[in-house]
């Protein structure tokens, strides 16, 4: 185990983020190159440094059409969704576990999804939000995410009792009505095709991922972080109870509502994209604290990075594990999560922000 020394000195952090910015890196141009068509590592950069401007014209076009049809157009743009969607389910899984001072928060977990599912649905089958037109399916997933947060950190808070046990049951509870109102709202839907792509996109893909889809989610996410990155000292002592965080000088209320509508947009935004992904942001924040400590300052960094890498090579294994046929995502994130999750509630003796900080 790394002594407390090791993960607060910065020569250990920055050893840290390069090797996750190479590994990053390693990971996009691997992935791009996986596939029913291999196709070289140098070539995949050539093609991509073909489309950007100004130097663009230098690449010598040496490979064929369908090879930048494929690297281009299909892999590159569902690669780059993986690390935007990563980066963001990881910031979404620190954020709620640092709002609600637990290492079992996630946005799956708790109803966040659910609820974010519940407003992509009805926009994408019966046209609610239909005024924000192309940002419909944004919105109401926004909306029912901030809805469903609100109400399960109400009910977990009933009674001036915040438990562990309470939290999770009520998450469950709303993720449980949630997800009864997201099936009745299909069962009754007239639209046939919508409702194909409703229960594909349910499971969590990202076989949708275009150029067009991801420059939304990308600004979303790196506001997102930012704004975290410079609320850091405020997450760090919120983690230490209301009480701490009020002689500190944080004003505790309007802090959780701002970490509230974070929360909800982050998920909001990437749910309406890929539907929902289960336990990333419940793995990820996690392991990230065994290795650089619980400081928020490099647990946000290190988590987007690290989700990013995660998630890529689980849509690699999406795509490819039973080939040609194509796996929803968040069954391989499930069957990563699930244990994972059976064995934070085994360590009776973690405390969050305790032992492993």
């Amino acid at each position: 185990m790394l002594t407390k020394d090791i993960r607060r000195s910065k020569a250990w952090f920055s050893s840290i983020l390069l090797l996750l910015g190479i590994g990053l890196v390693a990971s996009v141009t691997l992935a791009v190159t996986l596939g029913s068509v291999a196709i070289q590592p140098e070539t995949v950069w050539r093609i991509a440094l073909s489309h950007v401007p100004v130097i663009g014209g230098w690449a010598e076009a040496d490979w064929s059409k369908s090879e930048e049809t494929i690297i281009w157009q299909i892999r590159f743009p569902r690669v780059l969704l993986a690390v935007i969607v990563g980066a963001g389910l990881s910031v979404v899984g620190v954020t709620i576990q640092a709002l609600v001072r637990n290492s079992l928060a996630d946005p799956y977990l708790l109803g966040v999804s659910s609820g974010a599912s519940v407003g992509a649905t009805l926009a994408i089958l019966l046209g609610a939000f239909s005024m924000y037109g192309q940002y419909a399916v944004s919105m109401a997933a926004f909306t029912g995410s901030l809805i469903s947060t609100i109400l399960v950190f109400t009910l977990s808070r009933m009674g001036g009792q915040n438990s562990t046990v309470r939290l999770l049951m009520s998450g469950i509870a709303v993720a449980a009505v949630l997800s009864a109102i997201t099936s009745m709202i299909i069962f009754t839907a007239p639209n046939e095709h919508g409702i194909q792509t409703v229960l594909f996109w349910m499971q969590g893909s990202l076989a949708g991922g275009k150029w067009t889809y991801l420059g939304m989610p990308s600004f979303i996410v790196l506001v997102g972080l930012f704004a975290l990155m410079l609320q850091y000292r405020s997450l760090n002592a919120i983690m230490m109870g209301e009480e701490t965080a009020r002689t500190l000088g944080v004003n505790t209320e309007r802090f959780r509502k701002i970490l509230l509508v974070i929360t909800a947009l982050l998920t909001g935004v990437i749910v309406s994209i890929t539907g929902a992904i289960g336990f990333v942001g419940l793995m990820i924040p996690h392991m990230v604290r065994i290795a650089v400590g619980s400081d928020h300052r490099r647990v946000l960094p290190v988590s987007a990075l690290f989700g990013a890498i995660f998630l890529i090579w689980a849509d690699v294994l999406a795509r490819l594990l039973f080939a040609p046929q194509e796996l929803p995502i968040g069954i391989i994130t499930s069957l990563c999560g699930g244990p994972f999750f059976i064995w934070l509630m085994l360590r009776n003796s973690y405390s969050f922000g305790g032992g492993n900080s």
